[in-house]
């Protein structure tokens, strides 16, 4: 058994097969579904997908599916609510085979249902429209006739407004012996103009215009009206239409209208010309449209009531569904064993999960009652990398997945996620150091801590699930940024006064006079910066003093522990080479020069060089001296000085050529005395008793053997799989170890010196919290007016607490957490981290339903 899994380090892997009888190939891979501990491989890579066994089903899933998320479309257009994935219980339970069959006939009926209602709908809608359109024709056009007959110079007079030649003949040869009720009553038809009538859309009532006035030259009459909305589908965008009525003179003129008219889309409509004819066609639309409401309404009722009740099941039914398409697609990967009749897969699982594995098989045989059990073999893995897996709970998953944006961890390496717990958020506080800010970024994270059962039911939006992701990241950077901010002393940039100060003022005190404080006797303030310095006018300058050193320390403990864990990785790997040839001489070459910069600023630090009557030495000029001039000291910061740094600057430059040489020569020397161990006899091949072209299993090693027979005397070849044994090329060795050596020899001085961004980002947050409580509620507490203050003060206190929150907390904030970011990704992670890792992706349920988000 492997070694209890832990966040330090990937858990132990295991290459299994297993042998599955065909009857129960769907409900095994279910079960393992459940657990979601097991990777398949794809044992038939050359084969596509239209050629693989299970692709009838796949298919057949995929039109119920099409089906499911027809209804989705059709219940969302209808404004239904869906019952959601939280009121179904057992969602992960594996899905009846009896279940799905069902489930598919049913899908099949319920569309040709809805799709019937669907079209019965659309049909009397589209019934419907029209019907009101042509009433809307008949009341339009009618009113126009009805004056026209009751007043028919007022019509005259509006042809002649138009100028138009349309009525001039008529003018010209009036009849004699009619008068003037009689023309009135003739109507349009007895002067020899006829008319066509329809709805058009308002966006082409222009165009139409335009087109009949150009091809009849303008001989015509047009007279048009606005209708209300008139739609089919009352979901879809407002569609504005337009009562029209030409008039114009001959048959072929008015074909060429209804021509012209249709090829702009409008719906042409007949119109009596006679009132009670006229009245009548309105009366049987009328009785029409109240015969198609009732049945519109019935099916509309009819359809809602079907969708309704789907809306109830939806949910489970896409659930069922994309579980059963997941259990076909990995059954496509299984190998099938004609013989046997037997299913043949390989898959990665975690090793202390075999036990698991093994049980649910067992359960899922004795449910089948199959004689024949499914037997799962562990296998020794060939040259391929096993996956990494490394277990997460709810708090360090989100620290997880900061190491795995940049690079999965290499299989069994130490994982940088371990020390991300504490260093990100800690780093992110040294940034964000304010005890007020920290108290806000807790609370909010709280909050989504103690409803996160909730939330989780809930979709979020992209922006706030990050956050809700995130929130144990969030509670540890508030609690840390409560502690950076007390020992700062900076509360929304103001400061604690709850002990006395260590500083005292003089008594007489001069207006205008600059004095010093001096320290009280027997006393120091218990915790953090005194908030006297506060009111110092030396007051940045000390602190960025004080900030600019405690960055390099810092960032010198991240870096050393980082560099330490080259160590551990070499160690658990059994690579000697690596540890004498990087990580010895690295950590020699850091600590010669960078510890001993933080050892010299922590004695300056505990040197009382007010008593000794000296002022200190500047380490900077120290540290570059050092380089510049060996040996030679200008101001003398301990005893034996220049002696100690010439001897650490040797130490440091020996380790160059050792970081470049070492590994290599040592790798082509051990490479050179293999290089014969390529034959050996079958007699020397202990514990090798597999037959030809398979591999052997040795629990109580790590080697595989590829071995194929050479010759009838004994004698096999056997091809080593480990890495030390592949071919060598002493070049590559040599360029990458080149350029190794120059990057970890740069990266120390930029590196070290970017943790300065500490002391820059903590500076810039101060300051800018300073400058936003001056312009905002320290204005309003410094307002002459006391009438106005308070009113000042309220309103500056909704100002600042909004830029507070939204400045401060979210724009500071996201600084401060991809500055940490980087400190990790670059500083701390290059110096041990290989990151060459395939991912463990196993096959689950869960993760398939997080991923589809089903809701």
């Amino acid at each position: 058994m492997a070694s209890q899994d832990t966040f330090f380090r990937s858990s132990d892997m295991s290459l299994t097969q297993f042998y599955i009888a065909n009857d129960i190939g769907r409900e095994i891979v279910s079960a393992l579904g459940e657990i979601g501990q097991v990777q398949f491989r794809d044992l038939n890579p050359d084969t596509n997908a239209f050629q693989r066994p299970f692709t009838k089903d796949i298919v057949r899933l995929d039109n119920v599916e099409r089906q499911l998320r027809y209804f989705h479309s059709q219940i969302t257009k209808a404004s239904i609510p869906i019952r959601p994935s939280s009121d179904f219980a057992n969602l992960l339970e594996a899905p009846l085979a009896s279940e799905v069959d069902e489930l598919v006939e049913h899908s099949e009926y319920l569309e040709q249902r809805i799709r019937a209602l669907k079209d019965s709908y659309q049909t009397l809608k589209e019934r419907e429209v029209e019907l009101t359109q042509w009433r809307w024709v008949l009341r339009d056009a009618g009113g126009f006739f009805d004056l026209a007959h009751k007043n028919p110079d007022s019509v005259r007079q509006s042809f002649d407004n138009d100028d138009v030649p349309l009525l001039r003949d008529i003018e010209q040869h009036p009849s004699p012996t009619a008068d003037r009720e009689t023309q009135g009553q003739r109507g349009f038809s007895g002067l020899n103009i006829g008319f066509v009538a329809g709805v058009i859309s308002r966006e082409r009532i222009g165009a139409l215009e335009r087109v009949l006035w150009r091809t009849l030259r303008g001989n015509l009459y047009m007279n048009q009206s606005e209708i209300p909305r008139v739609s089919i589908d009352p979901t879809s965008d407002e569609e504005h239409k337009n009562v029209f009525l030409i008039f114009a003179h001959g048959k072929n003129v008015l074909t060429k209208v209804r021509k012209i008219s249709e090829s702009l889309g409008a719906s042409l409509y007949e119109v009596d010309e006679d009132r009670e004819l006229r009245r009548d066609r309105i009366h049987e639309v009328n009785t029409q449209l109240d015969d198609i409401g009732q049945v519109l309404q019935n099916t509309k009722g009819t359809l809602t009531a079907e969708l309704s009740q789907i809306a109830k099941s939806l949910t489970h039914w896409m659930t069922v569904i994309k579980k059963e398409k997941a259990i076909y697609d990995i059954l496509n990967q299984f190998s099938y064993h004609q013989t046997r009749k037997t299913l043949i897969a390989e898959a990665w699982c975690p090793t202390n999960s075999l036990n698991l594995i093994k049980s649910t098989l067992q359960d899922v045989d004795n449910r089948a009652g199959l004689s024949t059990p499914t037997v799962i073999i562990r296998v020794q893995a060939d040259s391929a990398t096993p996956p990494t897996y490394i277990r997460t709970n709810k708090f360090t998953e989100a620290f997880q997945a900061i190491v795995n944006a940049y690079r999965i961890p290499k299989y069994q390496e130490a994982n940088p996620g371990l020390y991300t717990v504490v260093t990100f958020p800690f780093l992110f506080a040294v940034m964000f150091g304010d005890f007020g800010h920290g108290t806000l970024v807790t609370i909010i994270s709280t909050a989504m801590i103690f409803w996160e059962q909730r939330l989780q039911r809930i979709k979020l939006n992209e922006l706030f699930y990050m956050a809700f992701y995130g929130r144990y990241i969030m509670l540890m950077m508030g609690l840390f940024s409560i502690y950076t901010g007390l020992i700062y002393n900076d509360i929304f940039s103001r400061s604690f006064t709850i002990f006395p100060s260590q500083w005292q003022w003089p008594n007489d005190i001069k207006p205008g006079q600059t004095v010093e404080a001096s320290l009280k006797e027997g006393y120091r303030y218990p915790i953090g910066l005194d908030w006297n310095w506060h009111e110092a006018e030396n007051s940045l300058l000390f602190s960025n003093s004080m900030k600019m050193k405690m960055s390099i320390l810092l960032g010198w403990a991240h870096m050393t522990y980082a560099l330490s864990l080259q160590y551990v990785n070499g160690r658990h790997f059994k690579s000697k080479v690596d540890i004498w040839g990087n990580f010895i001489p690295a950590m020699l070459f850091y600590q010669s020069i960078f510890g001993y910069l933080v050892i010299t600023v922590i004695y300056k630090w505990s040197v009382d060089w007010k008593g000794r009557g000296e002022s200190p030495p500047s380490l900077l000029n120290m540290l570059i001296f050092m380089f510049l001039n060996p040996g030679a000291v200008d101001k003398q910061l301990y005893p034996y000085q220049g002696t100690v740094q010439v001897l650490l600057l040797l130490i440091a430059a020996v380790q160059v050529p050792i970081m470049l040489l070492f590994k290599p020569l040592y790798l082509r020397w051990e490479h050179m005395r293999a290089g014969d161990a390529g034959y050996r006899s079958l007699s020397e091949l202990t514990d090798i008793g597999t037959p030809a072209g398979n591999s052997h299993i040795d629990e109580g090693t790590t080697e595989t053997y590829n071995c194929m027979t050479s010759d009838g005397a004994g004698r096999v070849q056997c091809v080593h799989d480990d890495e030390d044994h592949k071919d060598f090329d002493f070049f590559d060795v040599m360029i990458h170890q080149i350029i190794h050596t120059i990057e970890f020899c740069l990266n120390c001085i930029s590196h070290t010196a970017s943790y300065l961004r500490l002391w820059a980002l903590s500076l810039a947050h101060q300051q800018l919290s300073i400058v936003l409580w001056n312009m905002t509620l320290g204005a309003a507490f410094q307002a002459e007016n006391p009438t106005i203050r308070p009113i000042l003060i309220i309103i500056n206190f909704y100002l600042w607490f909004t830029l507070s929150v939204s400045v401060l907390c979210v724009m500071e904030g996201t600084s401060a957490m991809l500055h940490s970011m980087r400190l990790h990704w670059i500083e701390a992670m290059s110096k041990h981290f290989i990151g060459e890792g395939i991912p463990f992706l196993p096959f689950s349920f869960r993760t398939i339903l997080d991923e589809d988000n089903v809701d």
